[in-house]
């Protein structure tokens, strides 16, 4: 059962509700008989009317002070203080869309609700005075729809009515079935108080159309603007668009809502209907049936029981990997090519005021939401996230010049759809989060890490301006100290204070240790990229000499790793953020057998970290992945028996009290990998940290830098079968337990290392 989610009642709410979609279109599913709803979300529909102009009036002269303050002063406070003057305004907010309302009578029995992962498709059956209901709900990628369906094993017994309602003002289509409206012009981020914080302005915000469609067979369809009846089918099927003004990034959006409408129904005339459920199940195949993880036995039992028995010390490794498959049917769900990125809760929100925006957050959230993509086969829905980072360097252009009067481009820890790459807050948000300028660089890594899976030359000759307008950022954002070391300044660890002496916390200073690994990957990256590119240029000899100048990675006196240039005491000693250690991941500098001291740090710095900690949703799946890289299995297994225990919803998705974000969700299925297969350094390791409750399993489709393919089957926690596939001819060393092959590859062919070894 490790394609299937289900259950024995509808969900209670909307976090238990089922998700689907398409990258653009989202759906949460509740599965209620007599009142259904069907929660829709629109992944362009934002407040705001566009974008903002970042005005600060004095961004370099701050920056002067602020380096002043660090490097002649010492002042860490007063450093910290200061960024405030850097902030501009706060993000806009991702929006609800509408919601699809069905309501029909009778009383239920026997009934299941379910999603498959092999079909994206959610089922709900139940049976109400001896007659067999079949719901089925899907949202198609090819043909840009939500698809309701219901049938029944008696003709005409079908009876309901459905309807349209949304939490922004709307009003009925003229001769359709549909709605027109407006997101919020103006919206006050949720931690922020104001006496009106939703505001809508007439002719002003993202407008939205959504259209529907409904087919009968059999009975009677009356259909108004207000919605729809139907009595006595034999079955009915309900299709649903949508669309907004949204334009771009850059431009305010259309005035008129009703183009959004029209292009609704211009997408619902275009539908064949005896073909939709075929071309969306081939399309979802394509793409789902390229990886998989299949652990232990199946089990039959509803998943929130499976739950239930996790929660109580039981073990349930087919559990886990329903866990990863899920994670890779979010991402197919919530970014495909030509959609936006896949947000902090994919594209799956109940609120007009969300936790945090559902915005980008760009210090771990955004990054993590991506790391399954190459690792399990599903390179296309890495292509919002490069449209997003382009984006984000177009904008960040601007931000770098008025801020820091510097070339290339910067962005910092929140971003929304308007492309907002400055420190946000008006001097009012914290510089702990907001003062991070190294954002943008984090986001590059992706670029060239995607290149390694892909070795895709055109891609890189795309990125490659990307990647080398970070490097003039930050080459012009480092300074030299009174030792001649290069520091970048501001500074910060992401989102976590230190303690001065005083007492008082601070979170600016000299280069941080996150800091100093993400610049050192960004310049190896532009090194490597130039290399493949054959590049020679003057940005080229500039990163090389840098690269030598910047500070060293440290080691405290009781063997962990600096998080601060001083080691400073933390604010919490148990902080969610472990971006000191990037270095062992994402980044790949610190490794075990290739760097044993900083291994030994990072372990000791891991350790003090977690001992005695709660942790949240997308630490546990960074611990995961970080305990994997130190081959310690065991403490892995043990962060996902506690996420599991704890930290989701029954249908599997991340919940913590009332946050919901989807980076815990994929960052699971992208780490989970690491235990099974790693492939950072020059040798591909194949299950270097193989749980011991995982006994019996097998993987399919998981990618390793180089563009390898491997399907790898084990029994009694022996390796039993490794079939490798290579995009290319070439000469591969490949770690399987125990021993180490080097092997020729030719490309395309299949070889089995066991029979090989």
């Amino acid at each position: 059962m490790s394609h299937d989610l289900w259950f024995r009642a509808p969900a209670p709410d909307w976090y238990e509700a089922l998700p689907v979609g398409n990258g653009h279109l989202g759906a949460k599913v509740y599965g209620r008989v007599g009142d259904e709803r069907i929660a829709l979300n629109l992944d362009d529909v934002w407040s705001g009317d566009g974008p903002r102009k970042l005005t600060v009036p004095d961004g370099p002269a701050v920056l002067a002070d602020v380096r002043r303050l660090l490097l002649d002063e010492g002042d860490q406070l007063a450093a910290t203080e200061r960024t405030r003057a850097l902030q501009g305004p706060l993000v806009e907010s991702y929006q609800p869309l509408a919601d699809l309302e069905i309501r029909s009578a009778g009383t239920a029995s026997e009934y299941r609700r379910g999603l498959d992962l092999r079909t994206g498709i959610v089922a709900v059956e139940y049976t109400i005075d001896g007659v067999r209901f079949r719901r089925e709900t899907y949202v198609s990628a090819p043909d840009q729809v939500l698809v309701w369906t219901i049938s029944a094993d008696r003709p005409g017994a079908i009876s309901l009515e459905l309807g349209l309602s949304s939490q922004h003002p709307v009003v009925a289509a003229e001769g359709t079935f549909g709605v027109v409206g407006r997101a919020p012009s103006d919206l006050t981020i949720e931690y922020r108080s104001r006496s009106d914080p939703v505001r809508y302005e007439n002719g002003r915000g993202i407008g939205f159309g959504v259209a529907v469609r409904v087919l009968n067979d059999g009975g009677a369809l009356t259909v108004s603007e207000q919605g729809a009846m139907v009595r006595g089918a034999d079955s009915v099927t309900v299709l649903v668009a949508a669309a907004s003004t949204f334009s771009g990034w850059s431009v305010p959006p259309g005035r008129d809502p009703l183009v959004a409408l029209r292009a609704a129904v211009d997408v619902l005339d275009a539908v064949a209907v005896d073909k939709v459920r075929e071309r969306h199940v081939e399309d979802h195949l394509a793409l789902y049936d390229r990886a998989e993880l299949s652990l232990g036995s199946a089990v039959e039992l509803p998943t929130d029981v499976r739950l239930a028995e996790v929660g109580a010390g039981g073990n349930d490794p087919d559990l886990v990997a329903l866990m990863f498959n899920f994670g890779r049917y979010l991402l197919m769900a919530s970014s495909r090519p030509g959609t936006q990125a896949a947000n902090l809760q994919g594209i799956w929100n109940q609120d007009r005021r969300p936790m945090w925006a559902s915005d980008w957050t760009n210090n771990i959230n955004t990054q993590m939401n991506y790391w399954l993509a190459d690792l399990t086969g599903l390179s296309e829905c890495f292509e919002p996230l490069l449209s997003l980072i382009e984006d984000l360097a177009a904008a960040g252009a601007s931000t770098a010049r008025v801020l820091y009067d510097a070339p290339g481009w910067v962005c910092h820890h929140n971003s929304d759809i308007w492309r907002a790459t400055w420190p946000v807050g008006e001097g009012g948000d914290d510089p702990v989060w907001a003062m991070c300028a190294t954002c943008g660089v984090w986001l590059t890594a992706h670029l060239f890490e995607h290149y390694r899976f892909t070795l895709d030359a055109a891609f890189l000759e795309r990125a490659y301006p990307v990647i080398a307008g970070a490097a003039e950022f930050v080459l012009a954002m480092l300074v030299e100290d009174a030792d001649g070391v290069l520091q970048f300044i501001p500074s910060t660890a992401p989102e976590h204070h230190f303690v001065l002496p005083s007492g008082d916390k601070a979170s600016v200073d000299l280069t941080s240790t996150y800091d100093l690994w993400v610049i050192r990957g960004l310049f190896a990256d532009v090194l490597s990229a130039a290399a493949v590119l054959d590049v020679e240029s003057g940005l080229v000899r500039r990163v090389a000499a840098a690269r030598d100048r910047l500070p060293a990675v440290r080691i405290t006196s009781d063997g962990r790793l600096h998080e601060w240039p001083t080691d400073w005491e933390p604010s919490e000693v148990h902080h969610r953020h472990l971006s000191h250690l990037y270095g062992l991941h994402p980044g790949a500098e610190i490794d075990p057998v290739r760097t044993p001291v900083l291994a030994a740090a990072a372990r000791t710095s891991l350790t003090v970290r977690t001992d005695g900690a709660t942790n949240g949703g997308w630490t546990a799946a960074w611990l995961v992945a970080m305990w994997a890289r130190l081959f310690e299995p065991e403490k892995a297994s043990a962060v996902i028996q506690d996420y599991l225990s704890r930290l989701v919803s029954d249908n599997l998705l991340h919940r913590d009290g009332d946050i919901f974000q989807i980076d815990a969700n994929l960052g699971m299925t992208g780490c989970i990998p690491e235990l099974l297969l790693q492939s950072h350094t020059d040798v591909i390791r194949v299950l270097p940290a193989l749980p011991a409750d995982w006994p019996d399993g097998s993987f399919r489709g998981l990618r390793a830098r180089g563009g390898v393919v491997f399907d790898v089957s084990w029994r009694d926690g022996v390796l039993t079968s490794a079939e490798v596939v290579a995009a290319r001819s070439g000469t591969y060393r490949i770690a399987l337990p125990g021993r180490e092959l080097s092997i020729a590859l030719e490309a395309d062919q299949k070889v089995d290392l066991v029979r090989q070894a």
